[in-house]
């Protein structure tokens, strides 16, 4: 690594990564990392360095003016610190482009720094596109290899195969090293998956605060992923096959979400919201 700053003792730290490139359809994860970039006032505590990792004709450095004076930006990865969190521990940030080369250097290099911090957790942020419509919550699934987090979090290991990303390697050697690891992915509608999606955003963000158990200012998200929601509407509103395949896909994701919709069901998702939001305290 690159540009390695002093970082203090840290407080039962976890770590949230996200990547872009092919773990990041409609740029969901990444801008969700950023989101908490930023709400969480975190800064760079180091920088992986790019000659490593990168093929800068698939990936070039970009140029852009700053303060009226050319500057150059290559890619890379950063890891940043944010100790103002909800949570009341520190989380470590990991927000950078999925590698070209040596993926288990690079991986190692990741849970090395998480390892010799003390982090205890690795959450990994994904979008994935998938025949979902954009007029229903956007879904967000929820794996993990360790037993421990599948109990807690009642949710169950991944049954996927075929060719993996970054992300997958990542929670992988995770697993491998003993750091529990939770893999948190949005299905993005595939007929709007150009960025930005900021439902799929605020989805990914809902679900990290149902996991830490805390509340994440949403800041303009919530508006952006109703306007965003308006424009598809209007794109599918003119073109009657677009309008038809999307009716089809909500008749199918409303069959499935029939038997949850119970009026149980619905009274236990209404008090787990109000628990995250203090609403209980108004009751």
């Amino acid at each position: 690594m690159i540009d390695v700053r002093h970082v203090p003792d840290l407080d039962d730290p976890i770590v949230i990564a996200a990547f872009e490139g092919w773990n990041d359809a409609g740029e969901s994860a990444t801008r969700a990392l950023e989101h908490l970039v930023r709400a969480w006032d975190a800064e760079v505590i180091a920088v992986m360095d790019p000659e490593d990792y990168y093929d800068f004709q698939v990936n070039r450095p970009r140029v852009s003016m700053v303060n009226g004076q050319r500057q150059l930006t290559w890619p890379t990865t950063r890891v940043l610190l944010a100790r103002d969190t909800p949570m009341g521990r520190d989380v470590i940030l990991v927000l950078g482009i999925e590698p070209s080369i040596r993926w288990r250097s690079y991986v190692s290099e990741i849970l090395s720094l998480a390892v010799d911090q003390g982090a205890s957790l690795l959450i990994s942020l994904g979008a994935l596109l998938a025949d979902v419509p954009h007029s229903r919550p956007i879904p967000v699934s929820v794996t993990s290899e360790d037993p421990e987090l599948r109990e807690v979090h009642d949710v169950e290991r991944s049954n996927y195969e075929g060719p993996s990303g970054i992300v997958g390697v990542l929670m992988d050697q995770a697993h491998q090293s003993e750091l529990p690891g939770l893999s948190v992915w949005a299905a993005v509608p595939h007929y709007a998956g150009g960025p930005p999606s900021p439902k799929a955003t605020l989805a990914l963000i809902g679900r990290l605060e149902e996991l830490l158990g805390c509340v994440i200012d949403d800041g303009d998200l919530t508006e952006e992923a109703r306007a965003w929601e308006r424009g598809v509407d209007e794109l599918a509103a003119s073109d009657d096959e677009v309008a038809e395949y999307v009716e089809a896909l909500e008749e199918a994701q409303d069959t499935v979400d029939l038997p949850e919709a119970s009026g149980d069901a619905i009274a236990r998702e209404f008090e787990k919201y109000l628990r995250r939001r203090g609403g209980h305290e108004a009751g």
